[in-house]
């Protein structure tokens, strides 16, 4: 028998291999499919997916994958694509094969709003002070402390110099340093809306404004 003849026969030796392949995973398919139902497309978790973390995209093509089992095997609200996952969390751990059900998955809570700098009711006015630096000496920051305002006039045509605390034991929120020479400091203050409209005026009468620390 030549080469030619040899090749040619294992070529169709092959192909009858390949037929009688197909025929037996057919019939597989098809008996398979009869006791137990169609194939049905089904997301798998490939690896943990932790409790309360979202789906990201990454974990989505890391950790999901499709696979094809028999209906009957198919748990309800099985999800059928990984894209579903997307934005959602598990709302407890899902183990590595377990299939991926919508009934497990959550939308995260959102984050919640760090704690605000102003209290209900209050409400931050900057304002101009002088002689602030006092403040930062010789100890820890001044922001978040409380402190007096104090609102003084100076002595004039007919009129004598006066003070006033206009506002009492409130919170300094911030405190920045002059921006150059001959500027002043800038104060930011937790004030009653009354509290902001009376320090508001007393800069537009060109009054000023010292901070005085409590205790």
């Amino acid at each position: 028998m030549s080469r030619r003849t040899r090749a040619l026969a294992f070529l169709v030796a092959a192909l009858i291999c390949a037929l009688l392949a197909a025929t037996v995973a057919g019939r597989y398919r098809s008996r398979v499919e009869g006791r137990y139902g169609p194939l049905r497309p089904v997301v798998v978790a490939t690896s943990e997916l932790p409790a309360g973390k979202p789906i990201g995209t990454a974990r989505v093509q890391a950790a999901l994958i499709v696979r094809r089992v028999p209906s009957s095997f198919v748990p309800p609200s099985a999800l059928t694509r990984t894209a579903d996952a997307l934005g959602r969390a598990p709302g407890a751990t899902i183990p590595a094969g377990s299939y991926l059900l919508g009934a497990q998955l959550v939308l995260p809570h959102p984050k919640e709003p760090p704690e605000p700098g102003v209290a209900v009711g209050l409400r931050p006015v900057q304002v101009a002070v002088a002689g602030a630096e006092a403040l930062t000496v010789g100890g820890p920051a001044p922001e978040g402390r409380r402190v007096d305002v104090v609102v003084s006039r100076q002595a004039g045509l007919g009129r004598s110099a006066s003070a006033h605390i206009a506002a009492s034991a409130v919170r300094l929120l911030a405190l920045a340093a002059p921006a150059g020479p001959g500027e002043p400091w800038n104060a930011t203050l937790a004030v009653t809306e009354e509290q902001a409209l009376s320090l508001i005026a007393a800069q537009s009468a060109g009054r000023e404004v010292r901070l005085l620390p409590r205790g």
